[in-house]
């Protein structure tokens, strides 16, 4: 548990927050307008010659893999051109002169992207990276005559901040090709969606009223389930996922409806979830431990946790929903009726099964804009948390460790 003063004492959370987590997404709005303007600079109209090219491939890992995952999404309804993302090599065999890869990386150093990059160079596929600009990232680049953006000019203090810079150039790269539709009009609202986030959740707003924090002190006590009604909400789920165990170093799993849906809801009758809506109905007499059927057991209000044993961890469930579109005709589409009524079951199956329940709704506007609010939600959402706990945002001591292992 999580005390509200922790979230609410400035004081508290520049001592916790010493390397400026929250700073950097509060600079997230102004990241998407320098980004863009340093993309122009850098050539960013001139990738892959201006010729569009047969595929692409985007190569990020940990808190920049959800690049590919957004590049994706905005290409998927109307792209001419296929657009997969990977972690590592190996490079799909079908990679050659005809396609881009866009590397991407904030040190320019991460080894999956870096191996990626080079091997695409070797093959003669073009080449967009974003990352440092004396990196070995920037190095590849260059000797494949390629285009590479350097993003550090836009502000950025650590990793967790540097989404927004990232993504911009790749998404003016792909708009110059026509692999998605014109973004630069668009970056103006998704820089101002950003900055309206960061003022709702901005470290001075109480803990009652600040959304990212409330959801925050929820979370510190549950296992979190993190589950998108969709393609776009499921993008934000997988951030949200990512975002809980690397900067609250929280575990949470994720998934997006409707594949989803049966694996979710069966965890509704595990350990985790406390009990089971079919055991709470049934008499006391008629609970057998040998019984098989997969309804589980009640917890044990007899329990003394400092005796026995701690708490087990209760299981929550975070909904990432689209509203409903307004109706055409007096009628819904069918395919976004489905979706509603599908995660509707899942809301109501998780409640009767007494999993608490958070649901967010993403706002109005064009799909960059909502997936840009419900990611800047929920990274605020998970640097919080992490604060509360009194964990730096920043950095964990055993990745750190991990690196060291690993050199």
């Amino acid at each position: 548990m999580i005390e509200d003063y922790r979230l609410d004492d400035e004081r508290i959370i520049e001592r916790v927050d010493a390397r400026g987590t929250l700073r950097s997404l509060a600079m997230a709005g102004a990241n998407v307008r320098r980004s863009r303007v340093l993309a122009h600079e850098g050539g960013i109209d001139r990738v892959n010659h201006g010729d569009r090219p047969r595929a692409i491939v985007v190569a990020a890992v940990g808190a920049s893999a959800v690049v590919g995952d957004v590049l994706d999404l905005l290409a998927e309804a109307s792209s001419p051109v296929s657009v997969s993302a990977l972690r590592n090599l190996p490079l799909p065999g079908w990679v050659g002169p005809l396609d881009l890869v866009i590397a991407v990386s904030q040190s320019g150093a991460a080894r999956g992207p870096l191996a990626v990059a080079a091997e695409a160079a070797r093959r003669g596929a073009s080449l967009l990276t974003i990352g440092a600009a004396d990196s070995p990232l920037a190095e590849v680049c260059a000797r494949a005559r390629g285009i590479h953006i350097d993003p550090r000019g836009s502000g950025d203090q650590t990793s967790r901040g540097s989404l927004w810079s990232l993504l911009t150039p790749v998404l003016l790269g792909a708009a110059a090709l026509g692999v998605v539709g014109p973004v630069d009009d668009v970056l103006d609202a998704v820089a101002d969606a950003l900055d309206a986030r960061a003022e709702e959740c901005r470290p001075g707003s109480e803990s009652f009223v600040n959304p990212a924090k409330v959801l925050a002190l929820d979370l510190a006590d549950h296992v979190p389930v993190v589950l998108g009604d969709g393609r776009l909400t499921g993008v934000v789920a997988s951030r949200a996922a990512a975002m809980l165990a690397r900067t609250a170093r929280t575990p949470a799993s994720w998934g997006q409806l409707p594949d989803a849906a049966s694996q979710i809801v069966a965890c509704f009758d595990g350990p985790y979830a406390g009990h089971a809506g079919a055991v709470l109905d049934a008499p006391l007499a008629s609970f057998d431990p040998e019984d098989d059927s997969g309804h589980g057991g009640a917890r044990d209000i007899f329990a003394d946790p400092f005796l026995d044993a701690p708490a087990t961890p209760r299981l929550g469930l975070l909904m990432i929903r689209e509203p409903l579109p307004e109706p055409v005709s007096g009628q819904v589409p069918e395919a976004d009726a489905i979706r509603h009524n599908l995660a509707q079951a899942v809301v109501e199956a998780a409640r009767e099964a007494g999993v608490k329940t958070w649901e967010q709704l993403t706002p109005d506007g064009v799909p960059l804009v909502r997936v840009a609010d419900q990611i800047a939600f929920v990274d605020f959402t998970a640097t919080y948390l992490a604060i509360g706990l009194g964990l730096d945002p920043a950095g964990s001591a055993h990745v750190a460790a991990l690196r060291d292992r690993t050199r």
